[in-house]
């Protein structure tokens, strides 16, 4: 699939945390956890965060996860665990990468609320992955300049982030916004190209018209995101992309044999 790093949750940790760490050393991608120590060591028990560059631009990743995530000291998952406090760890994280990245994500094992809450006390953030809750945000929140994703668990979905910068400033819309404001002004000259307008009709049409041109030039420069959702049901088998990816796979794995149907 590509990945480039994926953040450690509770069921992750079913099977232990040294199968975890086997797995983690195997996988050609960057299994990450910022906030979970070995209980006995109090060290980092997986990479704490990692930097990306793609045509020039810094991305520093990290990862939390939130000890409700558990069911207690006592739950088998939390073995030979530590779970350090995750607001705590998130903005010595920020400070850190602040000067090694030019933008800052999040993958999160908090929930939708800790989400929420983390966004409005730790600005650095541009982008928050959640995860744990399963919360299918269709449009996604933005507080404090930080933009908040999460899907409906269970594998129902896919979710894709197109995100466009214009500077480097910290502002981030969803460019949904920008769309309807613009289809909404469209509207208002349509409006306003009406011969049955009334003269007093035409005035108020005119500030609506002159409301929403200055809406849509706050807009001008901000940087800004739009997430689109895949439904992953039977049609996906005969997805263009994704039989490419298969086929390439299996090139790589000749002794897999062939397959009736992609998996």
């Amino acid at each position: 699939m590509g990945y480039d790093a994926v953040g450690v949750g509770e069921d992750d940790l079913t099977l232990g945390k040294e199968f975890l760490m086997e797995i983690s050393k195997r996988a050609n991608f960057a299994i990450l956890s910022s906030n979970l120590l070995d209980a006995e060591t109090k060290k980092p028990i997986f990479q704490p965060y990692l930097i990306k560059e793609r045509n020039g631009l810094r991305v520093g990743i990290f990862s939390l996860i939130s000890p409700e995530c558990f069911s207690g000291q006592n739950d088998p998952r939390m073995k030979g665990l530590r779970v350090q406090n995750p607001m705590e760890v998130g903005r010595e994280m920020i400070k850190e990468l602040q000067t090694k990245a030019d933008l800052i994500v999040l993958l999160s094992h908090l929930g939708y609320a800790k989400d929420v809450e983390f966004a409005q006390v730790n600005p650095g953030v541009r982008l928050i992955f959640g995860g744990h809750t399963g919360t299918h945000l269709l449009y996604a929140p933005v507080i404090n300049n930080t933009a908040i994703f999460q899907t409906a668990s269970r594998g129902m979905y896919a979710a894709k982030l197109s995100l466009t910068l214009y500077s480097s400033e910290p502002s981030i819309v969803n460019s949904w916004q920008r769309r309807s404001l613009e289809s909404s002004l469209q509207s208002i000259k349509n409006k306003l190209s009406s011969p049955n307008l009334s003269e007093s009709e035409k005035v108020q049409w005119r500030k609506a018209q002159e409301e929403m041109e200055r809406n849509l030039k706050k807009l001008q420069g901000k940087n800004e995101f739009a997430n689109t959702f895949l439904p992953l049901n039977e049609k996906i088998r005969s997805h263009p992309e994704l039989v490419k990816m298969i086929e390439a796979f299996k090139s790589r794995f000749p002794e897999m044999g062939p397959s009736s149907s992609p998996k």
